[in-house]
């Protein structure tokens, strides 16, 4: 892959990249000149992302962490910046998912999602946001929401309103971040063929009485535009968003869904 280094000289952090979305995010911004540090939560990084730093061990780094250990992040920044400089781009995208009717769900569930998917964004966004004013900085943030934030889903209300706390929560800090030159906008995916689609579709089987693979079908063909996404769909967006290309823009969260939401 060979870019047009639009994020040359930029030092990019990209949380959940072991796989799906964050492994082609982080391979599109090295191929944009980006140096990166690559976080996920197990201990080793994946095979592919392995492979990705074995291509590029001067320009990638991998870091374990739980982002949903707040007392762990600041340490997570500071050790980054240490090899590569300030974090000036992050893209905030470590996640999970789950699902279950709305009167069977319980508090696990809960807190498992708004653990990783708000509190480990919101304090990851401010442990880089901090350092960035700190040094005087610009830079910018991408949140990764999804259409599941823009509308309720009886099956999957934890994970839609922690979605639609990254919204909320990307409009706040793009106006508390104006001022400092520093812009925070988010990517809304639709349906995105990753590795997460067999676990989302097993649950989808289970709650709908459906078959297997049944679900992801059906749902690639409700998308205007007729298929599921892929992850090389959201790296454009984020080049895009992460560089000068989109210095006029803060505080939105760009649709990449095929049609699914018009705004």
């Amino acid at each position: 892959m060979s870019g047009l280094q639009r994020l040359q000289g930029r030092h990019a952090m990209l949380t959940g990249a072991g796989g799906g979305i964050g492994l082609a995010v982080t391979e599109a911004f090295l191929a944009e000149g980006a140096r990166c540090t690559a976080v996920d939560l197990a201990a080793q990084p994946s095979a592919a992302l392995a492979e990705l730093i074995a291509r590029h061990p001067e320009q990638l780094a991998y870091a374990s962490v739980d982002v949903a250990r707040v007392d762990t992040l600041g340490a997570l920044v500071d050790g980054a910046a240490r090899r590569f400089g300030t974090v000036d781009v992050l893209f905030n995208n470590a996640a999970v998912f789950d699902m279950a009717p709305l009167l069977e769900s319980h508090e696990r569930m809960y807190q498992r999602i708004f653990d990783v998917n708000v509190k480990g964004m919101f304090f990851v966004m401010q442990a880089v946001l901090s350092r960035l004013v700190a040094a005087g900085k610009a830079g910018s943030v991408v949140n990764l929401a999804s259409q599941a934030g823009r509308r309720g889903e009886a099956l999957v209300s934890h994970y839609c309103a922690s979605k639609a706390a990254v919204i909320s929560y990307t409009q706040s800090a793009a106006l508390a971040m104006a001022p400092h030159r520093i812009r925070v906008n988010a990517i809304s995916p639709g349906v995105i063929d990753t590795p997460m689609w067999k676990d989302v579709d097993a649950l989808f089987a289970r709650y709908e009485g459906l078959k297997p693979g049944e679900k992801k079908i059906a749902v690639g063909k409700a998308v205007p535009l007729g298929y599921m996404g892929a992850p090389a769909d959201i790296a454009g967006a984020a080049i895009f968003l992460a560089s000068d290309e989109a210095s006029y823009i803060t505080a939105q969260t760009l649709n990449v869904d095929g049609g699914n939401v018009m705004s």
